[in-house]
């Protein structure tokens, strides 16, 4: 993310609880806004997570259902001190109307901004689509602005998506790549790849290949570990074959980043 001059920031909603996301920026001195500022409690500022007027260098991070690390302080939610603050504040059993209040209201009307953007591309991967709430902002932001688009990578069979699919063959604009098969433009099938172009074996092996030994090969992309590899890989500038002790096994090919990746 912080490799590339960006004319718009990225922009990462997560209903996940952990700081992963903020330890990993912070290791590599990476900017981002997660929506609260100040040093000794940061309070959350819903008119700049709505304006949207920083610089595109700065990711943002939007951490939907709440975090590790946020408190409620004489009513208002702020941000405690990293893992040391384990209080963590979320809209009780994630209903729906509870998701209206701050700082979750400001959260999700972001969420549905971003996808009326025109030309916006979502990448969404380790999401069920079972979030009534976060489903009925993508379904009618989908439905508002046909040139939005969202790609699901789906670790599971295309049976066992369904929540995934449904939303999928109501908005052709949402595509479901699933281990087996996909729903693209609302109609589904099954993979059937076909002899690879010159010198593609490399390139497919990062994204079609068996899970485990013995296993008949799938796509990879609905596993995280896989996605950020096949990430990885594309940042670099050649694939190549690495002895031995540089090895990661990636769908039965043996593939590394070469030296003078970036």
């Amino acid at each position: 993310m912080s490799g590339t001059l960006r004319a718009h920031a990225v922009e990462i909603f997560t209903t996940n609880y952990d700081l992963l996301f903020e330890e990993a920026f912070e290791r590599v001195r990476a900017p981002y806004f997660d929506g609260f500022t100040g040093g000794h409690s940061p309070f959350f500022d819903p008119v700049t997570v709505a304006g949207d007027d920083l610089p595109a260098r700065w990711s943002r991070l939007w951490k939907l259902h709440g975090s590790i690390g946020w408190k409620l302080d004489n009513g208002a939610v702020v941000r405690g001190h990293g893992r040391a603050a384990t209080q963590l504040v979320y809209p009780d059993h994630l209903k729906y109307d509870l998701t209206q209040k701050q700082p979750y209201a400001a959260l999700f009307e972001r969420l549905k901004q971003f996808l009326l953007t025109p030309d916006t591309l979502v990448l969404a991967i380790g999401f069920s689509f079972r979030d009534a709430h976060v489903c009925a902002v993508l379904d009618e932001a989908l439905a508002m602005n046909a040139n939005s688009a969202v790609f699901a990578f789906q670790f599971g069979t295309l049976d066992k998506e369904e929540a995934a699919c449904r939303l999928a063959y109501d908005r052709p604009n949402l595509s479901v790549y699933a281990a087996d098969g996909a729903v693209i433009s609302g109609v589904a099938g099954k993979w059937r790849p076909g002899e690879p172009p010159k010198n593609w074996e490399d390139i497919r092996a990062s994204f079609w290949g068996a899970r485990n030994s013995g296993e008949p090969p799938l796509f990879l992309l609905g596993d995280f570990a896989r996605f950020t590899r096949f990430c990885a890989l594309a940042q670099a500038t050649e694939l190549s074959r690495p002895a031995a002790s540089e090895v990661s096994s990636v769908g039965g090919a043996s593939q590394a980043i070469t030296e003078d990746a970036p």
